[in-house]
């Protein structure tokens, strides 16, 4: 089993150190919520005072924070991890950031002789809490394959994308593909429903159809069609609006810096952000459904 330091216990990584600690792993834990490493310590993690003693001497550390700027201020500086860890130790972040950060860690990292890799998660809340993530990766093949020690723990699909920052877009492609799908899938059923016809029977025939996909199959957006989906419980757990949004502007970004056209996912994130400004942000993304449904 592995020395693990986890920093950063929110609503995904405070069930993913849980499921590392249940795999039988030594995991020493950092958030700035009490609360948050309290909940991990009853399972047996023991509570680091810092984010930097959390990160020493152990084999493996894993990230999972807000955004980018807290990642790079994490990592960075004077103080950062980077001036504690061992060169022993693989960096793993798990966090949904811009690849450029991720690239810029890794080079800092890659300086001191310690190895990082990028590996943002796929899979929501309920995949974390069941150790179902995938895991998309980037960074040297060998790193990957180290990190698989603990990432099978936490997750069911392991994936290798590339080079560092490789998972990070791989990740927000995937995202901005989920997005469009989910507003057009919601489309579709509210024109559906306009016209007479129950949403349970159009979606059962769309599933049969040319028009089948991951939201009709698993995660349908009309209230009370699917059991154990959030649009069947007020639109309350899942992936937030908010986090879409999030989500989308980093594939904005990406799009803008290859010179890619996206105008799908400009649309999407345009969708999204008008239904967050409705006081919708806290709700699941599938929640859009009520974007075409307002009357």
């Amino acid at each position: 089993m592995a020395k693990v330091g986890f920093i950063g216990l929110g609503n995904m990584g405070g069930p993913m150190a849980s499921n590392l600690v249940k795999a039988g792993h030594d995991v020493k834990v950092f958030d700035l919520s009490q609360a948050a490493m309290d909940s991990v310590v009853t399972l047996g993690a023991s509570a680091s005072d810092s984010a930097n003693e959390a990160a020493t001497s152990v084999d493996f550390v894993v990230t999972m924070l807000p955004a980018g700027k807290h990642v790079a201020q994490l990592y960075l500086g004077e103080q950062g991890l980077l001036s504690v860890v061992d060169d022993t130790t693989l960096l793993i972040d798990s966090s949904t950031i811009d690849a450029t950060t991720a690239r810029t860690v890794a080079e800092q990292a890659q300086t001191q002789g310690i190895a990082f890799i990028d590996a943002p998660v796929s899979g929501g809340v309920g995949g974390a809490h069941a150790g179902t993530l995938s895991f998309i990766c980037g960074g040297q093949a060998a790193h990957f394959d180290s990190a698989k020690t603990i990432l099978n723990d936490m997750g069911k699909n392991i994936f290798h994308a590339g080079d560092v920052g490789a998972g990070q877009v791989a990740k927000i492609c995937n995202n901005m593909l989920l997005a469009v799908l989910m507003a057009g899938t919601s489309e579709a059923l509210q024109m559906g429903i306009d016209n007479g016809l129950d949403p349970k029977v159009l979606s059962d025939i769309m599933l049969k159809s040319s028009g089948r996909n991951w939201c009709l199959e698993l995660y349908n957006p009309v209230p009370n069609v699917m059991d154990n989906v959030p649009a069947s419980n007020h639109y309350q757990g899942g992936f937030m609006v908010d986090l879409m949004i999030k989500d989308l502007g980093l594939a904005a970004q990406a799009a803008q810096l290859s010179k890619s056209s996206t105008p799908l996912g400009s649309a999407a994130l345009s969708l999204y952000a008008m239904h967050s400004k409705h006081n919708n942000g806290e709700k699941d993304f599938s929640s859009i459904f009520e974007l075409f449904n307002e009357k």
